[in-house]
């Protein structure tokens, strides 16, 4: 039997249309898009269209999209560039406790040159509160950083009302939106955001390219140094068959999104609603409506997140204990335990994200394995203990 693949939010399948748009790329149009001959223009143009499909998937202008090589340099770029570009003005950066580390260890960073950072707390569903955010805004605050929607538990952000507030303090507002792009609907100028970050392997398009929306206007310092690609904003010489792939990948992510969003979202209710009548203590973690459609997320008590996973990718099931960036990490997730979750309940973390191709049956397979493999996690765990406490 193959593996049923449930790891969706750490990595989407490379879509079929996409790898078929990138092969010409990699065999004959593989000239430099910056060369002048006819075998560069033919690569340029690729790309050209690229940047076209990219900025209609979000809502933007084609002259708002810098490619880049991942979410997380599209993260530091939006930070670091906006930041340094605005310092003359202040030195106050506001973001939120479960962001993803792309954001919170470049802040760290930028605390390190000087910034002063402001981490804002998320209640129980992990939400960020608007209202927060305006309390923390100074007359220094030059930058704004919180996520469209989390990676572990799918929380969905008020981003709508958070821009707003930035855009009437005449703030910079970044969120990073490799979650949701291709996956919900985005549309830059009703977000009231100025910078966005997107990655193309989350919805269907190769590893190695992402993209940063820069709203007209926003001016952001140099974050690589070299030659003039990507209107000047972005140097290397471009990945001319990845970022043709992830022109494809949104345009498909376009058209199909309502559909696939919506069979998504079906299938992780069945998920959420019979993980709670299967498994005893199970608990949903993230917003109970506000998420995303594709993420089911609990915590297990009395287990172990990296042990559920081990147990389930030996019964034939690819899922994830928190996000695929630290899933070797033993620490609990920093995201869980902002929102309020005990040390211990938050190192038992299951994600279940669906998405093209999954089933029902799929998920039902899932959901008659899964209170088996968590009983005997918690029976060899409490054996374990009962003979710690002997020896």
């Amino acid at each position: 039997m193959g593996q049923v693949y449930f790891d969706h939010a750490a990595t989407a399948p490379v879509r079929p249309e996409v790898v078929e748009a990138m092969l010409p790329y990699l065999h004959d149009i593989w000239g430099n898009p910056s060369s002048l001959h006819a075998t560069g223009i033919r690569a340029a143009e690729g790309v050209e269209r690229a940047r076209l499909h990219a900025a209609a998937l979000i809502g933007a202008d084609a002259e708002e999209i810098v490619f880049t090589g991942s979410g997380t340099e599209a993260d530091n770029h939006a930070l670091i560039g906006g930041v340094f570009a605005l310092r003359q003005k202040g030195e106050h950066v506001i973001t939120s406790a479960i962001e993803h580390h792309a954001v919170l260890h470049t802040v760290d960073f930028l605390a390190e040159t000087g910034c002063r950072v402001t981490v804002l707390p998320v209640d129980s569903t992990g939400t960020v509160s608007p209202d927060d955010v305006k309390a923390a805004l100074t007359d220094r605050s030059v930058l704004v950083s919180i996520m469209h929607a989390n990676n572990e538990v799918g929380t969905i952000q008020p981003i709508v009302e958070i821009g707003a507030i930035c855009r009437e303090r005449g703030v910079l507002f970044h969120t990073d939106a490799v979650q949701t792009t291709g996956h919900v609907p985005i549309d830059v100028d009703a977000m009231n955001v100025d910078l966005l970050s997107v990655s193309a392997h989350k919805f269907g398009g190769p590893k190695g390219v992402g993209a940063l929306f820069i709203r007209a206007g926003v001016v952001l310092s140099s974050y690589m140094h070299g030659g003039g690609q990507e209107m000047g904003r972005r140097a290397s010489t471009e990945n001319v068959a990845g970022i043709v792939g992830m022109g494809e990948a949104a345009r498909l992510a376009k058209r199909d999104m309502m559909s696939d969003g919506a069979d998504a979202a079906e299938l992780r209710d069945l998920l959420m609603q019979g993980a709670l009548r299967g498994v005893p203590g199970i608990r949903i973690t993230g917003h109970p409506t506000c998420r995303l459609p594709n993420n089911a997320s609990f915590c297990i008590p009395g287990v172990e997140g990296r042990a559920i996973v081990r147990e389930l990718d030996a019964a034939g099931f690819a899922v994830s204990s928190g996000s695929a960036c630290t899933s070797g990490e033993l620490n609990p997730s920093h995201v869980l335990l902002a929102m309020g979750i005990a040390p211990d309940d938050a190192r038992g973390s299951l994600r279940v994200s669906v998405g093209r191709g999954s089933t029902r049956e799929e998920v039902a397979n899932l959901l008659e394995v899964l209170p088996g493999v968590v009983h005997r996690i918690r029976t060899s765990t409490s054996l374990a203990d009962e003979q710690l406490a002997r020896a």
